[in-house]
């Protein structure tokens, strides 16, 4: 089964930036993953923030297009650059992933295997 690990997290002011690392273990050399991440503020909904297919297809969260980047250095390797931080991305982040392609910015019940989050903090 598939565990995936993320790091990076912190606290920053706005305008500051950060950048997330999420490991994924136990992948299937043949299977395509789709990989994610979410963010979540307590007592709300877990949204998607970026997503990123087995091409290297994006997609992104309206709010954060411009500002934030989602990229994999290899299959297991993913990563979130986030620049010019606002304090309304404060969250918890996760790390999501699923097997196959993907094509639009899905809620958290299409992704099987899930981080445990990283906390991200933006002060004004």
């Amino acid at each position: 089964q598939v565990q995936v690990v993320e790091s990076g997290g912190g606290s920053v002011q706005a305008g500051g930036s950060l950048r997330l690392s999420c490991t994924a273990s136990r992948m299937a050399a043949s299977t395509a993953y789709c990989m994610a991440w979410f963010r979540q503020v307590s007592e709300k909904e877990r949204e998607a923030v970026a997503v990123i297919g087995p091409n290297s297809r994006t997609i992104y969260r309206d709010s954060v297009k411009g500002r934030f980047t989602v990229s994999n250095s290899d299959k297991n390797t993913l990563y979130l650059q986030m620049n010019n931080l606002k304090p309304e991305d404060t969250a918890q982040y996760y790390c999501a992933a699923r097997e196959g392609v993907c094509y639009d910015l899905y809620g958290r019940t299409f992704f099987d295997y899930w981080g445990q989050g990283t906390q991200v903090t933006v002060s004004s």
